[in-house]
């Protein structure tokens, strides 16, 4: 079954790290078969919305999800971001 990882960025700290985890996380990601959909700052806000860097990554499986942020390639890029961001990352399985 699809599953999405949804990463909200709740605070950037540091720009120079996360441009090192961009470099590597993208292409980890998409080598562990990840297929990035969404990435940005919302369009509109409704409800208690926040104005946060959401990125939206669809993989074949919450398994597959949760291999690729163990592969040694991501690994490097939490290792690159380090406290340079504070963000919630999920895994949310599809509806099947």
């Amino acid at each position: 079954m699809t599953a999405y990882w949804v990463s909200e960025y709740r605070e950037i700290k540091d720009e120079a790290r996360m441009a090192a985890y961009s470099k590597l996380g993208r292409p980890a990601l998409e080598a562990a078969g990840g297929r990035f959909l969404a990435r940005g700052l919302p369009e509109h806000l409704y409800e208690a919305g926040q104005s946060t860097l959401t990125v939206l990554i669809e993989f074949e499986s919450v398994e597959a999800a949760l291999a690729a942020h163990d592969t040694p390639a991501y690994q490097d890029a939490l290792a690159a971001l380090g406290d340079g961001a504070v963000r919630d990352i999920r895994i949310v399985p599809a509806l099947g």
